[in-house]
């Protein structure tokens, strides 16, 4: 990573011009910005966990003024006729959601650039409002790591008495731990490093079970509800499948590099489901926001300098952050 000028384009009638104040560092960013998905576009301006403050706003913008506190997530643009779009599901848009960056626009002729910067203009319909009793810096994160961990759960409808387990205690698992915890679940952390007891409890989790321990993961055999994983490293389903009482939901929002296993005895058994989930839309994003505003729910952050995002990328690969970086964006504009 390192400077660069872009220009934004100018206000369009719906547009909304935000300065940023703070935008977080996905594990996607790291991906990208090295290619190693296959699919990025050069150069590129990273950041898709926006926080800032409205500076200007399109002459039939409705939904915001100057000075409100904003964010924009992982879209910025969709089809917004089919019916996914219909329903605010903009991120199964039938033709392809339009991404924060790394993405064409929907011109198929400009690559959006995202919010490792000071200043982003999108349409309102992708802007959300940001609550000023919250921690900004955390807020950041919620704009990706926060609705996708919300979804899915909300999806599974967990409530008051589910027993629900987080598989990975990173970026996306500490999430999932607070929304399960404040949707009243009993919430187990299940991790391959045993240091992370602690830090589980911490968040509220009500037990940890270190899940290379063979026998104290047989014991959770047939136990949850909903078994939530967030592991992006290679791993087997039947792990986490066998973990399902009747009906239970494996949610997958971890990303693997290779292919997952899955045996279809441990998919019969308690008529179990295997659940993908991608971010949210954005009558469900800001209904997430509105979320953790009533219950003080913001991401666990280490604010970094712009000037660190290389230090910080290494760092991630290690593991090596509690459980997000965010980019104080003071620091790009001096």
């Amino acid at each position: 990573m390192a400077p660069f000028e872009l220009e934004r384009r100018e206000l369009k009638e719906y547009d909304v011009l935000v300065d940023i104040l703070y935008c977080g560092v996905c594990h996607s960013d790291l991906h990208k910005v090295r290619n190693e998905w296959g699919s990025s576009m050069y150069p590129m301006v990273p950041g898709h966990e926006i926080v800032g403050k409205v500076l200007k706003t399109g002459s039939a913008v409705s939904k915001f003024k100057e000075g409100d506190l904003v964010g924009v997530g992982v879209m910025i643009d969709s089809c917004r006729q089919c019916k996914p779009c219909e329903s605010h599901m903009e991120q199964y848009c039938v033709e392809g959601m339009t991404g924060t960056y790394n993405n064409y626009e929907r011109d198929k002729k400009t690559i959006a650039q995202g919010g490792y910067s000071t200043q982003i203009v999108t349409d309102e319909r992708w802007v959300y409002r940001i609550s000023d009793k919250l921690d900004l810096a955390g807020v950041a994160p919620l704009l990706c790591a926060g609705i996708t961990t919300y979804s899915p759960l909300k999806y599974a409808h967990v409530s008051p008495g589910d027993k629900v387990a987080v598989a990975g205690l990173g970026g996306l698992g500490h999430m999932a731990v607070k929304f399960a915890v404040a949707m009243g679940a009993e919430v187990t952390v299940l991790s391959t490093s045993a240091s992370k007891k602690q830090d589980a409890l911490d968040l509220g989790a009500h037990h940890f079970v270190q899940s290379t321990d063979k026998e104290a993961m047989r014991k959770l055999n047939s136990r949850f509800n909903v078994v939530l994983d967030a592991i992006s490293a290679d791993h087997d389903y039947e792990n986490f499948l066998n973990l399902l009482d009747i009906n239970g939901k494996l949610l997958v929002v971890g990303l693997p590099k290779d292919k997952p296993k899955v045996n279809p005895f441990a998919l019969i058994k308690n008529r179990r489901a295997i659940i993908g989930s991608m971010i949210g839309g954005t009558a469900e994003t800001q209904e997430m926001l509105d979320y953790c505003a009533v219950k003080n729910i913001t991401a666990d952050v280490e604010v970094i300098k712009m000037q660190e995002i290389n230090e910080a990328f290494e760092r991630m690969i290690k593991n090596d952050v509690k459980y997000r970086f965010v980019i104080d964006m003071s620091s790009l504009k001096r």
